[in-house]
């Protein structure tokens, strides 16, 4: 089995085990096998030749997961700028990698509208109900994430795209639960079960979309060889 093939089944092996720990409410194990789920990712995507602004995107999640470890406000604040600087990263991979003709205008157009209407909506009825110091950011967080899974389904494909919704998915689950609105059994599980998701697909897509564009001139190369 390849280095790479390892890391993915090591990969597994660990959001499993992290599930786990969420459903059975062993918190000391959450934190230990958490922090671990990106670099693992991460390694797995450099061995692939993965551009720099994924590893980038993959290592401030992992920041992200650290900080959120921690129920204080402040680490929340700080986690939430680590997330924010991977879509950063996330966007500047999409325009640099990505391409125009992922998906045709028509639907990006209607993908747009859905994603506005989304994020109108949701900051809308958050709004109150967040603490005060907590709205500018939550709102401003909320339009990088928003952008970002826009982009990543309209420059990289279905792949990464259902990455990016699951992202958005997953952070608003959280910012409900920040909100404290009513909650699913186990919202933790589901966060993270949605967050992994997220982070596999987006990595996954990138890495498929650009082994794609590889492989012609690969094959071209061979036969230029023979």
């Amino acid at each position: 089995m390849s280095r790479s093939r390892l890391l993915l089944v090591a990969f597994g092996l660990v959001a499993a085990g992290d599930l786990g720990c969420l459903a059975g409410g062993f918190d000391a194990g959450h934190a230990v096998v958490k922090p671990l789920l990106m670099p693992l990712l991460a390694l797995w995507a450099a061995l692939r030749e993965a551009p720099r602004p994924l590893l980038a995107a993959l290592l401030f999640g992992w920041g992200g997961d650290v900080l959120l470890l921690s129920d204080a406000e402040p680490a929340f604040l700080a986690g939430m700028a680590s997330f924010a600087a991977g879509h950063v990263c996330y966007l500047v991979l999409f325009a640099r990698y990505g391409s125009r003709d992922a998906v045709p205008r028509a639907r990006a157009g209607v993908l747009a509208l859905g994603y506005a209407t989304a994020l109108c909506t949701t900051v809308a009825l958050l709004w109150p109900d967040l603490p005060p110091g907590l709205r500018v950011p939550v709102a401003g967080y909320s339009l990088l994430l928003t952008a970002m899974a826009y982009r990543s389904a309209t420059r990289l494909g279905l792949f990464a795209g259902c990455g990016g919704a699951l992202f958005l998915l997953s952070d608003t689950l959280i910012a409900t639960g920040v909100a404290e609105w009513p909650q699913p059994p186990g919202p933790d599980v589901w966060v993270m079960l949605t967050y992994i998701a997220a982070q596999a697909l987006l990595a996954g897509g990138t890495v498929g979309a650009l082994d794609a564009r590889r492989a012609p001139a690969a094959t071209y190369g061979e036969m230029r060889a023979v």
